[in-house]
């Protein structure tokens, strides 16, 4: 009986996975925080926050929230509402029951890659009078933001507790978005010279250029991507495949990473041209992001950007679409040993591709099988991946990861038992 039990304790813990909380909800019934929820939701911030598991809300009310966000662009807000969220669960009595009286937390800003040193830290201090401070790890910064009450809690999963002011270090509050950001030096120092050097070649720079300001987000594959068996050579690829190539790695709006850990749906890029055509799915298992694009898929590896309304990740692997290069007949990612992907393949265009439903349905796997487990590795292949897709004659039907592995878990269950 040993079996059927680990089976059923995998089941519930699958069940608790897939609950959540969900920040913009929770501060829905409190007035007085309007404005911070607003900025939180403008900023993607809530996306971060909900696909998170022990952390502490540091809200503001909103006259100080208003002060704070005063003509100031969305990317300096978000870098100053990443500095009031902490990685770490604070009630109010833990607050007053600090181990020798202080505590040094990371916050969701020190994620980013942007804090220098340990300016992604915060001090919280019980002070003299039984006030809570809270200050920046910066040297000097004084103890100018104090705890005023608990909002809501959630023990051990997530606190929102109201500060009387922002927590801030000299030069967080300053800067800005820029009049431009230079798409290829950001791409060549990040390693990412290959892309870089396609995009002005293709002219896709200036579309990318021109989509910055309404909203941007740039897969940026690296340059040893593209040396990568089975991807295709690109000079041998015509113009419009490659145009339609590049644009397959951004999507026209501003998606960074911790929107897409929150992404259940099939996201369109800015080489779609109608419903279900050049499409990506995503895949999560913690803080792990896959891109599948029904060809290959790839890790999202780094954030070189995150300043709304752009954002540029890098990837390891080149994203190719299956309306270019069709099903991979591979388990792996890539096109496989002998298989030729360049134009001079047969019918290497979008409008060729169409081949029917029964061509892409998969074979149902067998009892035990570890296909569609939300353990599996961002890596897989995507016939391991953790999503599993069923076609039918009119599109394709996405079954969740989740969903999916707590179908598995019950069945092993019912049938041990």
């Amino acid at each position: 009986m040993a079996q059927p039990t680990l089976f059923i304790t995998l089941f519930i813990t699958l069940i608790s996975t897939v609950h959540s909380h969900n920040i913009t909800e929770i501060l829905s019934k409190f007035p007085d925080y309007t404005l911070y929820n607003s900025f939180l939701t403008q900023t993607k911030l809530a996306d971060e926050i909900n696909s998170r598991e022990t952390l502490t809300c540091l809200v503001l009310t909103n006259p100080t929230m208003s002060s704070l966000s005063d003509h100031r662009p969305l990317s300096v807000i978000k870098k100053a509402l990443s500095l009031l969220t902490v990685l770490d669960y604070f009630d109010g009595p833990k607050l007053h029951d600090l181990s020798n009286g202080t505590a040094l937390s990371t916050t969701l800003y020190q994620t980013t890659g942007e804090a220098q040193g340990n300016l992604g830290f915060i001090n919280i201090t019980d002070l003299k009078g039984g006030q809570v401070g809270f200050a920046s790890a910066a040297p000097g910064s004084t103890f100018d933001s104090t705890f005023t009450k608990s909002v809501k809690e959630i023990p051990y999963n997530i606190s929102v507790i109201e500060i009387s002011a922002p927590i801030v270090f000299p030069g967080l509050l300053t800067g800005g978005d820029g009049p431009f950001v230079n798409l290829t030096a950001v791409l060549d120092k990040a390693g990412c010279k290959v892309f870089s050097s396609l995009l002005v070649k293709s002219g896709v720079l200036r579309t990318f250029q021109a989509a910055m300001d309404k909203g941007l987000t740039i897969f940026a594959p690296s340059d040893m991507a593209f040396k990568a068996k089975g991807v295709p050579d690109v000079d041998r690829l015509s113009s419009a495949d490659l145009v339609a190539l590049l644009q397959f790695h951004a999507l026209p709006r501003y998606v960074p990473k911790g929107t897409l850990k929150t992404t259940t749906k099939p996201i369109d890029t800015l080489a779609t041209s109608g419903a279900g055509k050049f499409e990506l799915t995503v895949s999560a298992a913690g803080d792990e992001v896959t891109l599948h694009t029904g060809v290959d898929s790839s890790r999202v590896s780094g954030t070189v950007v995150d300043a709304t309304p752009l954002c540029i990740l890098t990837v390891d692997n080149v994203l190719l679409p299956r309306e270019l290069f069709g099903i991979s007949p591979s388990p792996g990612p890539a096109l496989g040993p002998g298989v030729s992907p360049s134009p001079s393949s047969p019918s290497p265009s979008p409008a060729a591709k169409a081949p029917s439903p029964e061509a892409f349905s998969p074979p149902a796997p067998p009892m035990g099988s570890p296909e569609g487990s939300p353990e599996g590795s961002p890596s897989e292949s995507p016939s391991e991946s953790a999503d599993d897709e069923t076609i039918s004659g009119t599109g394709v039907v996405r079954v969740s990861m989740a969903v999916g592995g707590l179908a598995i878990a019950f069945s092993w269950a019912l049938a041990l038992l």
